[in-house]
């Protein structure tokens, strides 16, 4: 079991995703935007951040920067419409981070968030 960090502006996607996380055993805390999430990670440790890259007040690559700075054990997995935006080295978005590309099958995601975890 991971402890993650779901960062995801949309409603109804991240009570899906936490829902789906969590009956895969994982402990799931979410955020509705990147600075609610950066609190978060403040607060405790996780084993994984789980975060959009498009969200008001600081975007997921910001939040994956500060992540990679206060944990940098932890990894880091983004899910988006927009990879091309994630892997432009501009970002200055995290090396080792995952990118998964929505859409996406809900066993896709489970099974990438094993991997991250167990590597």
């Amino acid at each position: 079991m991971a402890a993650i960090l779901l960062a995801e502006d949309d409603d109804s996607m991240r009570r899906f995703l936490k829902k789906a996380l969590e009956k895969a055993g994982h402990s799931v805390v979410d955020a509705s935007q990147g600075d609610e999430a950066l609190t978060e990670l403040q607060l405790r440790e996780f084993d994984l951040l789980l975060t959009d890259i498009v969200m008001p007040v600081m975007d997921g690559i910001e939040l994956a920067r500060r992540a990679a700075q206060i944990d940098p054990e932890m990894k880091i997995m983004f899910i988006t419409g927009f990879a091309a935006v994630a892997l432009n080295p501009a970002n200055r978005a995290p090396e080792e981070a995952k990118i998964l590309s929505k859409p996406f099958h809900l066993k896709d995601l489970v099974q990438e968030v094993e991997r991250m975890v167990a590597a």
